[in-house]
């Protein structure tokens, strides 16, 4: 991510100097900060779910890693959490069904549930093509934002699943 904010800030300088165009630095400053934002707001937990939180509503869209669709296979069921309940972080949430096996999902972050993913009841399968946009399971708003930030960054997760895998 670090690469491509990098070369953002390379095409919006090589513009400005071809152009002879004077680049508001506040614009510059602007697009690099909300480059930076969205990068450090995805965490993921031990158990292969992620957080991709909004911090100005507070409210972030969990899921399950592409790892762990992977590990499962051909999701054919998903079980998803009531809309307006309360959750804990680590509570059984909810329940991925595969054609080899059955997990459970765990609320990384305590909260209530805002919303689900409906499209799921229809096409479990959205967790195979796109867990990480599409296939997202619900949205909580966090109780305790202090959660969020003990969460694994990408670098961590990505360690741990390279350790899982040895």
């Amino acid at each position: 991510m670090i690469a491509s904010i990098t070369a953002s800030a390379r095409v919006v300088a090589r513009t400005a100097f071809r152009s002879n165009a004077v680049v508001a630095p506040r614009a510059f400053n602007v697009r690099m900060m909300n480059a930076v934002r969205f990068a450090s707001t995805t965490r993921y937990t031990t158990d292969h779910e992620y957080v991709q939180l909004d911090d100005t509503t507070n409210i972030g869209t969990v899921g399950i890693t592409d790892y762990a669709q992977k590990a499962l296979g051909d999701v054919v069921f998903v079980e998803l959490p009531q809309v307006d309940s309360e959750v804990t972080q680590a509570d059984p949430i909810g329940a991925v069904e595969s054609v080899k096996a059955a997990s459970d999902i765990y609320a990384p972050v305590s909260g209530v549930v805002t919303e689900i993913n409906e499209q799921l009841n229809d096409q479990a399968n959205l967790l195979n093509k796109d867990s990480e946009g599409r296939g997202w399971l619900c949205k909580i708003k966090l109780s305790n934002p202090s959660e969020f930030e003990a969460l694994l960054s990408e670098k961590a997760y990505k360690a741990h699943c390279e350790g899982e895998s040895e």
